[in-house]
């Protein structure tokens, strides 16, 4: 029953992460120096993007306790 609880959760991050936009230039900006390639800037989320992220935290914790508690079984 976790190993099926802990799939789903797994999934929902994907999604979550795939839904989440993009707060820079990627790869192609580091490797062709994009000018607003600024690691250290402040991006305030907003709205739904603040929603999808803080699901995304959450989520993430809840696989990192659900991994743990599956090796103690």
């Amino acid at each position: 029953m976790l190993d099926i609880i802990l799939m789903i959760v797994a999934i929902l991050i994907i999604l979550l992460t795939l839904l989440q936009s993009g707060k820079s230039e990627g790869m192609s900006g580091a490797f062709t120096g994009g000018n607003s390639l600024n690691l250290f800037t402040n991006v305030k989320e907003r709205g739904p993007e603040k929603t999808i992220s803080n699901m995304t935290l959450v989520l993430g914790v809840v696989f990192f306790i659900l991994v743990i508690l599956e090796n103690l079984k």
